[in-house]
């Protein structure tokens, strides 16, 4: 060592720093990289990518090779610069010399590069996973050692080598992705996205047609009026019942019906059989809509009829009613709200007690609570607690709520002066 030129080891010292600087960035680069992109550009064929995410499928040995080259660089490094200082100014200049290097080692070496790393680990990990891919291979043995030992000692801690981090993403985590992501999704489609996610937490009770409001078609009724209904619904598909819809007989397909009926050899056993043809579809309360949804396609059915623990018919939900959970109202024109939604000139809605709270919410964008009762009756009855009396005013979460018209022991209909009609007003 003694017959090195001095300029040597200082340049020598100057290349470890760097070494130390190369695996210190790339460490922190390869660790927070983000994997779910890094799996697509491998799947792009991306030849770095697939390297990288070969090695980052054992960790144990890409940190091992890590930690040994910096461990290398950096004992190399402090033991070079307390040779340079001792040739120079003895035991003083070592003692300094050490200080300093650890200082110069810890910045330049240690925090600036993890730092560059941290802010842009694509830079950095794709190349660098070639350089890692052969030091995997030449130091092998060293490396197999040096794990048989941390991962002895890590089993004996009650930590399995076999066990490696989950990278999946609970559906939580994937919300909180997609609405960091405004800058990079146009919102209708994040909006949508969020409407999917939000599938699993939505019943079908929350979005299902009330059986009061349920359309069918009673075989009892006169014959003139069965008539005059199939000929003016506008519906595709309606329950056939006897007397109490609980009493399903089938469900009618009006195509089938209309060719019959335009040859005006419609009766009423014609339309019994026409009914039968397709049995109803009945769906427990409190199934999901993400597994209704799945049921819907796996049955190829468009219509179910929802019933309690006791069988009784509470409600109707069909495949539209879902698909609007996710994409929004089918109607194009903004003037058409809802049969149950009037809005007034003044910028208040007279709304039907019985309408769904989730329905009044997308409708209109407002923001009521839905997750207690599902009706617009059930949210003022729980708020109250007593059945109130017509005039009877309440504010809910900034909603201004009038009481128009009450009877059977429920809320007909109510005046609701949303907060930001409020705000106009008082400017």
């Amino acid at each position: 060592m003694e017959d090195i030129p001095i300029g040597a080891l200082i340049g020598a010292i100057i290349l470890l720093i760097v070494l130390s600087a190369f695996f210190a960035a790339t460490e922190t680069a390869l660790m927070s990289i983000n994997r779910y992109r890094l799996r697509h550009k491998a799947q792009q064929g991306n030849r770095s990518a697939r390297l990288a995410e070969t090695l980052l499928s054992r960790p144990d040995r890409l940190i091992g090779i890590i930690l040994l080259g910096n461990v290398f660089a950096n004992f190399a490094a402090a033991a070079l610069t307390s040779l340079v200082a001792f040739r120079l100014g003895g035991d003083t200049a070592v003692a300094i010399a050490t200080g300093l290097v650890s200082i110069v080692m810890f910045i330049f070496g240690d925090l600036a590069p993890k730092t560059y790393g941290a802010l842009h680990p694509e830079r950095l990990a794709l190349p660098s996973s070639w350089v890692y891919a052969v030091l995997v291979k030449l130091l092998y043995p060293i490396v197999w050692a040096a794990n048989l030992v941390a991962n002895a000692t890590l089993k004996l801690l009650g930590v399995s080598q076999e066990q490696t981090a989950s990278h999946s993403l609970s559906a939580d985590e994937l919300r909180t992705i997609v609405a960091e992501a405004s800058t990079v999704i146009p919102h209708r489609h994040q909006r949508m996205l969020m409407s999917i996610l939000d599938l699993e937490k939505i019943t079908v009770d929350d979005i299902m047609i009330p059986r009061n409001e349920v359309v069918g078609l009673n075989v009892a009724d006169d014959w003139d009026d069965i008539i005059e209904q199939l000929r003016s619904t506008a519906h595709t598909r309606l329950p056939l019942y006897e007397e109490s819809l609980d009493n399903v007989i089938g469900i009618l397909h009006m195509k089938k019906v209309a060719q019959t009926l335009a040859r005006n050899t419609l009766e009423r056993d014609d339309l019994i059989e026409i009914a039968r043809e397709r049995e109803a579809y009945f769906i427990p309360e409190g199934t999901t809509l993400n597994t209704q949804l799945l049921n819907f396609q796996r049955l190829r059915r468009r219509m179910a009829l929802v019933v309690d623990e006791y069988g009784d018919i509470q409600g109707m939900v069909t495949l539209e009613d879902i698909l609007e959970e996710i994409v929004g109202e089918f109607t194009t024109d903004p003037s058409m709200l809802h049969k149950d939604i009037h809005r007034e000139p003044t910028g208040r809605y007279v709304v039907s007690g019985s309408i769904s709270v989730r329905t009044l919410n997308r409708r209109l964008g407002w923001g009521l609570p839905t997750d207690g009762p599902r009706t617009l009756n059930g949210l003022i009855l729980e708020y109250l607690e007593t059945i109130p009396e017509p005039g009877t005013s309440l504010k809910l979460n900034g909603y201004s709520i009038e009481i128009l018209q009450t009877g059977d022991n429920a809320v007909k209909t109510a005046r609701i002066q949303p907060p930001q009609v409020e705000v106009k007003a008082a400017s």
